[in-house]
């Protein structure tokens, strides 16, 4: 008797420790490719609330300057999901099988601040009012076949003049664009409105115009990953999106709709401060991220026309192979479509 109380004792003891054991075995370790941007909040939230966690996933951050590098970490599978614009290296690296859209993450909304067009105020004083004014001028770019690219092309052809009338300088990094535009070495770029609204505070930078003017309704940043997960690893795909589009969804509510109460604001706020603007004091960052929140797409949704237009102008313009496919690029399995 003695002998069957002791061994129950032990299985009430070992049985639980067992299977906490197995719990932690099973979580899956994931690398997540990221910018400093408030665009990236999705995966900020799903990471410090624990939504990651409650998928069975350990997320660890690997952060960028640009998008091209992060597409070619999640083809050699240094990371597994990248939360990025579409830019000609992704496009060519999803022709050569390595690389699918998933989802989508950011899209300009009627209503809501986008993506700002910005001048010098050297180049303003010299004539750059709007940006019809743009031919002649120079306009910073990260890289050939960035977004910043596609843009600035959008701009010319909407305003009737060629792209080569526009002098591209890619700088290669965000903070190099930055840092040219704040010195008057470049004339213009457009970006996301946190960086752009804390950008015209200098009084070296004025607003010229909206990008949504030009792109109406531009899926402006995408979720990827590796051919290999997207094919192989479906589960994990669905575990993942789960977790970062009820990110997202706080993130509106909290910064977007703004239908929540002020605590729940300033939570939001502080936990998006840990990855934005986090060099700076909390008082003087918290006004640029919430003026600078657009929209995350609902459930990750992807624009699928807005991707396949881009996909059109890269193509047209010999930046990537002409017979990459939609199909070869985006995989519509895992989220709506419109």
């Amino acid at each position: 008797m003695i002998k069957k109380i002791i061994k129950g004792f032990l299985l009430l003891f070992v049985l639980p420790l067992t299977l906490n054991l197995n719990t932690v075995n099973a979580a899956e370790k994931i690398r997540v490719g990221a910018l400093h941007w408030t665009s990236h909040s999705a995966s900020f939230v799903a990471f410090e609330r624990g939504y990651f966690k409650e998928q069975g996933l350990e997320v660890e951050f690997r952060f960028f300057k640009a998008a091209q590098p992060m597409a070619v970490a999640i083809a050699s599978g240094d990371v597994d999901f990248g939360i990025t614009a579409i830019s000609g290296g992704l496009i060519n690296l999803a022709g050569k099988g390595a690389i699918k859209v998933i989802g989508g993450v950011l899209n300009e909304e009627d209503g809501v601040d986008g993506q700002m067009i910005l001048a010098s105020k050297k180049a303003y004083d010299a004539g750059l009012k709007t940006p019809g004014d743009l031919k002649g001028h120079s306009f910073g770019i990260t890289q050939t076949g960035s977004s910043f690219h596609y843009m600035a092309h959008k701009i010319a052809q909407k305003e009737g003049f060629s792209e080569a009338d526009i002098s591209l300088k890619p700088l290669q990094k965000i903070g190099s664009i930055i840092g040219a535009l704040k010195t008057q070495q470049i004339d213009a770029w457009a970006v996301v409105p946190h960086i752009a609204k804390e950008l015209i505070k200098n009084t070296n930078i004025v607003l010229i115009g909206k990008v949504s003017d030009y792109i109406p309704n531009y899926q402006v940043t995408t979720v990827f990953t590796s051919s290999n997960i997207a094919e192989n690893k479906p589960e994990l795909v669905k575990s993942f999106l789960t977790a970062f589009a009820k990110g997202g969804a706080d993130f509106n509510a909290a910064l977007v709709d703004k239908n929540v109460d002020e605590k729940a604001t300033e939570e939001m706020v502080k936990l998006v401060h840990k990855y934005v603007y986090s060099d700076k004091p909390y008082e003087k960052a918290a006004p640029s991220i919430i003026n600078g929140a657009m929209r995350l797409n609902q459930g990750a949704k992807l624009n699928i026309s807005s991707v396949e237009d881009q996909l059109n102008w890269f193509k047209a313009e010999g930046l990537v192979k002409s017979n990459i496919t939609l199909d070869m690029l985006v995989d519509p399995r895992y989220v709506e479509t419109y």
